[in-house]
């Protein structure tokens, strides 16, 4: 299979973004900046496909049982305070671990 004639494009970028291709180039890691973009824009795409599944596969479930059943709902408050319950209880083992 042919791979498509590239297109090209114009983009601006920060000055740290581009001395960061720019090591990426001179260190041998890869052969242009246009291999750099094409690795970034890979790995974009690969992180937006695994959260629109993450979406569609876990949160959309939860989110429809919390409509039908919006009783099982944890309030914030209580979040938070199991949250510092468990952070002291954790605090109070280094304690006891560090007198002994």
């Amino acid at each position: 299979m042919a791979m498509p004639s590239p297109e090209k494009r114009t983009f601006s970028l920060p000055t740290e973004q581009g001395v960061y291709i720019d090591t990426l180039v001179a260190s041998g890691t890869y052969a242009s900046g246009s291999e750099v973009v094409r690795a970034g824009l890979r790995a974009l795409q690969e992180r937006d496909t695994v959260v629109e599944h993450w979406l569609r596969e876990q949160v959309i479930g939860v989110y429809d049982a919390m409509q039908s059943d919006p009783k099982r709902a944890i309030s914030a408050e209580e979040t938070f305070a199991t949250v510092r319950a468990r952070h002291a209880d954790r605090l109070n083992r280094k304690s006891r671990e560090s007198q002994d």
